[in-house]
Parts: structure tokens; sequence; C-alpha cells
């Protein structure tokens, strides 16, 4: 399978990443255990987790999907094979949070112990964190580089003016530099990357890892109605996209799938392939049927029509 270097990093990656957030939330550790030994089966490589997946189920405290994973890892003896990207930021309860030294020095301690290894192949900022400076966020991590505990870092939900003030301060200070971004984008919500991310990534080679690669589904053709919302438990977070825009999206989605022979989902994840500054979409799965759409994006190659007709439908200028 095709392989992408992650921006400067020699960090080689398949074309789609696994959103762990499922592991311990939708699906637990033996449905976990099959889904990852198929997606590796499969050619994959790279899986993206947080230390706070899945703090927001009810009774879960965060650090689920980094253990399952680290169970996983362990139980296959297949460290060396796999790239994993963990986060570190994000609120984990009594004030746990943020990307001061004295944080990231225990979450990263937390996280390789969940996670059963020695090193994170790219540790991330999980959300900006003002009230600290961007020279303590980095210069905390050039030591957790040079004790080989991380050998990369990234940055998710930045704003654009922040994220450019940490690449200047890496290169003024002659600190790390992140090499990827993780941002929201899919077909249906395009503009936010374009219009205020896309050239910074481009222009300074960031790898980007974006989520919501589906629309949290949507884009899968699933749901279609309001009655479809009771299909999984993220049905919930669909209704916005039923109107218009999403509607015209879903019908150029399977005009291009009849074409190709293959679903919405696969063309949906196709597309963000194609796009110049995309290296590896997050997809996340919740059995071995729908692995097969990752497998399918992974190998489709869609023509000039086809991308121009996805253009067209999903335009938001």
């Amino acid at each position: 399978m095709e392989k992408r270097k992650i921006g400067n990093s020699d960090l080689l990656v398949a074309p789609i990443t696994f959103g762990g957030n499922v592991f311990g939330w939708t699906i637990d550790e033996a449905t976990s255990f099959e889904i990852l030994d198929g997606f590796v089966k499969a050619g994959f490589n790279f899986i993206d987790t947080a230390n706070s997946y899945s703090r927001w189920k009810p009774g879960n405290k965060g650090g689920e999907s980094e253990t399952i994973i680290g169970n996983w890892l362990k139980a296959r003896n297949n460290r060396e094979h796999v790239i994993i990207a963990t986060k570190v930021g994000a609120d984990m309860g009594e004030g746990n949070k943020g990307l001061s030294a004295k944080h990231i020095t225990q979450a990263v301690e937390d996280s390789l112990k969940r996670l059963k290894t020695d090193y994170i192949d790219l540790y991330q900022s999980h959300y900006d964190d003002p009230e600290t400076p961007i020279e303590e966020t980095l210069e905390t991590y050039d030591t957790l580089i040079k004790a080989g505990k991380v050998r990369w870092i990234g940055a998710s939900n930045y704003s654009p003016e922040r994220l450019l003030a940490a690449l200047e301060s890496s290169k003024k200070n002659n600190l790390p530099s992140y090499q990827s971004y993780q941002p929201e984008y899919n077909l249906y919500n395009r503009s936010k990357f374009e219009n205020d991310f896309e050239q910074i990534c481009l222009s300074h080679n960031l790898g980007v890892i974006n989520y919501y690669a589906l629309a949290s589904g949507f884009l899968s053709g699933k749901y279609r109605s309001e009655t479809d919302l009771n299909k999984s438990m993220r049905g919930a977070g669909i209704k916005g996209y039923l109107n218009d825009r999403g509607f015209t999206i879903l019908k150029a989605l399977d005009q291009v799938a009849a074409q190709y022979n293959s679903t919405p989902a696969s063309v949906a994840l196709a597309w963000l392939i194609t796009r110049p500054a995309v290296t590896a979409p997050i997809a996340s799965v919740t059995n071995l049927q729908q692995l097969a759409a990752l497998t399918q994006a992974a190998a489709l190659k869609l023509d000039k029509a086809a991308i121009a007709l996805l253009n067209e439908a999903s335009d938001w200028r």
C-alpha cells in the first residue's frame, strides 16, 4: 500500500489513519482487537488516539482508548510495525489539562504506561493553551524527544495565528517543530480548513491528519432522514447535515460510487486522499464490514471528472 511521509518527519504512513476514539466507547476491547487486526492485515499502519479518549462515556475517566491499544500492542508484539499518535492537553478532570511543562511531563508518562510502549511516534497538542507560553510547551517536547519518549510532534485545533506563532517560535529558538496538523475537514465542512489552514500546511509542509473525515458518518450515506438518526450512538450529531447542501453532496457521492462500484464512504475518503495538503484522513469503524470501506478508499483512483463533480457539489465559495 502507498505510504506517505508526515511533514518533514521520517514517519511513513498508509493514506488512512484509524481513529481510536471508538475504543472503549462504542466498541469493547475484544471488538477493538478484531478491528485493529483487520486494519493492519489490510496494509494500514497508522493509529490515532488521545489521553482523553473516551472520557465522555459515563463511567469512563479517560485513557480507555490508549489502554486498549496498549493491550493490543502487547498481545500482538507488533509495536515496531505500527505508528502510534496520541495527544495531550484536553481536560482530564480536576484541572488536569493544558500544555504546561508540568502537565505534559506527567501526561506523557501516563500515556506511555497505558500504551505499553517506550515511545510515542507522534505526540500532538490536542488544544491550544493560551495561558502557557509557546516556548514552554516546545521546550518540554524537546526534552521528551531527547529522552527518546517522543519521536515527533504535531498540533490540533489551533487558530491560524497561534499555529503560525508556534512554527515561528520553533524556528527562532531552534526547538522541535510541529510536523502535522489535525483539523476538522471533509466534503461537507471544507471552508474553515481551505480558507484558514490549507496554505499554512502546504507552505510549512505540515502533514494533515484530518478528523471527522466522514462528517460523523453522514458521508457514508447511512443517514438520509431524521428517522435514520437512531441507527447508531453517533446519530444525534448528524441532524445538522440533513439539509440541501448535505443532500447535494450525497447525490454526488452516490453517482461516483455507482461509477466505481464502490460506496459513498469510500468515495468521500478517496476524495480527501486526493487533496494536496492531506496526508491521511482519520476514519473509524465499529465492525469488520465497515473496514472494507477504508481498504476500498485507499485503492480508489478517482478521475478528474469524478473529483470535479464532488468539488462542485461541495463547493463552499
